[in-house]
């Protein structure tokens, strides 16, 4: 439900994704299970989409993030820079049963900003001479470059430790990752805060994102805000 008084707030992520359809590409923030938007994610798996192209880091792990929406077949094609600890998506990689682009993470990142900034490509010498250059122009430089295209999205979903009724994000430690540059690259941004407060709240010289890249936002719940790998001291 939208807050009649601010368009921008929604109630839920299944609200914020009313209009949410298959066939559409899909910026998803995090790193690894860091910073993901874990009730949008929820929310996709009980949408009826399908035939999905996702842009991520990584399509999640070990059951949790958006390998949840992988196992219900809802993706086509991945568009991403580590594939490792997803036994899900190895499997249908193997079977054929995906499309998988897999990309350095540094020319992701740059696709991504390059999208935010209205630039439509860009020559990079990262993966001339490996598999990540077949089918692409290339152009010497002061050493041979591949031509890379921008990445674009019609929704990308991402969370924010705290936000205000403007959209204006603080991003806590890591979990800013790669979500400010997809707010910028996609036509639709949603944004879930763990805080959610009333504009001025967050201080100018503290906001990461400004809200002008925000359309939607809703205050989440119920975190699990998982480690991937958890490794204590050993004595």
């Amino acid at each position: 439900m939208k807050n009649v008084n601010n368009p921008k707030v929604f109630s839920d992520a299944l609200s914020a994704l009313h209009d949410f359809q298959s066939g559409m590409t899909l910026m998803s923030g995090g790193f690894g299970l860091c910073g993901i938007a874990e009730n949008c994610i929820d929310a996709l798996t009980t949408m009826n989409v399908k035939d999905l192209t996702v842009i991520s880091n990584n399509i999640g792990n070990s059951g949790r993030g958006l390998v949840k929406i992988l196992v219900q077949e809802k993706i086509r094609k991945a568009c991403c820079s580590y594939v490792g600890g997803n036994p899900d998506l190895e499997v249908r990689m193997l079977n054929k049963q995906i499309q998988v682009e897999l990309i350095p993470q540094g020319t992701f990142a740059e696709r991504i900003r390059a999208a935010g900034m209205g630039i439509r490509a860009f020559y990079t010498p990262t993966g001339h001479g490996t598999l990540i250059a077949q089918g692409k122009e290339v152009k010497n430089f002061d050493r041979p470059c591949i031509l890379e295209t921008a990445l674009h999205a019609d929704f990308a979903i991402i969370k924010a430790q705290r936000g205000d009724t403007f959209g204006n994000l603080w991003f806590k430690e890591t979990a800013r990752n790669f979500s400010p540059l997809m707010a910028m690259a996609a036509k639709m941004t949603i944004v879930e805060v763990e805080e959610l407060v009333e504009v001025g709240e967050i201080a100018p010289e503290d906001i990461h994102l400004p809200g002008i890249f925000v359309q939607r936002i809703f205050q989440g719940k119920n975190y699990k805000n998982d480690i991937e790998f958890l490794i204590t001291e050993e004595n």
